[in-house]
C-alpha cells in the first residue's frame, strides 16, 4: 500500500509549483512535507526561496522553520521526523506529499541509515588545520582515497560535506557510503520505492541550458528582493558563522563572504556583479550534484521539468497512483 508519495529535483526545477498543484487537484487532502536541509532554518525566507506564507496556508507544509540558524540538523533527524509525519499525516485521512532536493535526505528515508558517530571537535579540528595548509581539493583526494563512493558525489571545494565524511571515517573507520545502507536480510522488503509504499517523482531537465537560465533568474529575484539584508540581519548576531550549515547555504555563504570582505562600506556594483556571478555558479554546482544523486536511484519515475505541461504530468501520474488504491 502506498503510504506515500514523493517528489525530488534539483534547485529551481519547478518542485513547489507541482505540489501545490496536486495539492489542488486531489480529492483527498495533501500535506507537504519539505525535504530541504535550509528551509528548516527560521530568519532564512529569501535565500532558500521558502514557500511563501499564502502558499504555506493554502496546503500544510512540515518541517520548515523549526530550527534556529545557530542549530545543526541531519538525515537521521530528517527520518525520524519525517515518518512520525508520514503517520500523523495519513491518520488524518491525508496523502503525505515529500517534495524538495536534499537527496542525502530522500536516500536515507529509502534506504535507512545505521547510527553514525557523533561529531567530534577534536577530530574537526584536525581536519581543518590539514585543510588550512593543504587546500579542500587535496583533502577531497584524501577522501577518495578512504570512500570513493562519497568522493565522487562531492564537489572539491564542498568543505562542509568533505569535512563530515572524513570525520566518520576517522572516528568509525567506516566509510559515510557504507551508513546509508540497509543491511536488512531482504532489502526490497526494506525499501519502499520496491515494496509499493512510496513513489518517486523526479523532475528532471532535458536542456540544462533552461535549468540555468532558472537558476539566473531565481537569483536575480532573491537579490532584488532584499537577500542581502536578510543576510545583514543574521550577521548582527554574534553566534552564527560560515562554519555553520546554515549559513554554509548555497547564497547565504557566497553573500556572507562578500560582506566580510567589504566591511564597514556598502557594496558596489562590481561587489555585487560579482556576488552574482559567485551565486549563480554555486547554484549551478549544486543543481549538478542533486540531478548526480538522482540518476543514481534507478526507481524513480522521470518527468521533464521543463515541459510546459510538467506540473500537469505530475498531477496525472499522481492521479494514477491513487487510483490504484494506494491510500
Amino acid at each position: 500500500m502506498l503510504r506515500y508519495i514523493a517528489m525530488a529535483g534539483p534547485t529551481a526545477s519547478g518542485k513547489t509549483a507541482a505540489a501545490l498543484a496536486v495539492a489542488a487537484s486531489q480529492s483527498v487532502p495533501v500535506e507537504v512535507v519539505s525535504v530541504d536541509s535550509a528551509l528548516v532554518y527560521r530568519g532564512m525566507d529569501i535565500g532558500t526561496a521558502k514557500p511563501t506564507l499564502a502558499e504555506r496556508a493554502s496546503v500544510p507544509h512540515h518541517l520548515i522553520d523549526i530550527l534556529d540558524p545557530a542549530e545543526r540538523y541531519s538525515a537521521a533527524a530528517f527520518v525520524a521526523d519525517a515518518e512520525q509525519l508520514i503517520g500523523q499525516i495519513r491518520q488524518r485521512g491525508a496523502l503525505p506529499l515529500l517534495v524538495g532536493g536534499t537527496m542525502l535526505y530522500f536516500k536515507a528515508l529509502f534506504d535507512g541509515l545505521d547510527a553514525m558517530p557523533a561529531a567530534d571537535a577534536d577530530v574537526r579540528r584536525r581536519i581543518d588545520a590539514d585543510a588550512a595548509e593543504l587546500g579542500w581539493p587535496a583533502m577531497h583526494a584524501r577522501l577518495a582515497e578512504v570512500d570513493p563512493d562519497t568522493a565522487a558525489r562531492l564537489a572539491p571545494g564542498d568543505s562542509q560535506r568533505i569535512q563530515r565524511a572524513l570525520e566518520v571515517w576517522m572516528s568509525s573507520g567506516r566509510p559515510l557510503s557504507a551508513f546509508h545502507r540497509r543491511h536488512g536480510a531482504d532489502p526490497r522488503r526494506d525499501d519502499p520505492l520496491a515494496n509499493g509504499e512510496a513513489l518517486l517523482i523526479s523532475l528532471e531537465t532535458e536542456d540544462r541550458a533552461w535549468l540555468h537560465a532558472r537558476i539566473a533568474q531565481r537569483f536575480d529575484a532573491m537579490l532584488a528582493g532584499g537577500f542581502l539584508d536578510e543576510v545583514r540581519q543574521l550577521r548582527q548576531r554574534r553566534d552564527l558563522d560560515v562554519t555553520l550549515p546554515s549559513i554554509r547555504c548555497v547564497g547565504y555563504r557566497q553573500a556572507w563572504e562578500m560582506l566580510d570582505a567589504i566591511e564597514g562600506r556598502a557594496p558596489t556594483n562590481a561587489d555585487l556583479a560579482a556576488l552574482r556571478e559567485r551565486g549563480v555558479a554555486a547554484t549551478r554546482q549544486l543543481a549538478k550534484r542533486q540531478i548526480t544523486w538522482l540518476r543514481s536511484m534507478p526507481r524513480r519515475e522521470v518527468i521533464a521539468c521543463d515541459a510546459t505541461d510538467a506540473a500537469d504530468r505530475v498531477v496525472a501520474r499522481v492521479r494514477q497512483a491513487l487510483a490504484k488504491g494506494a491510500t
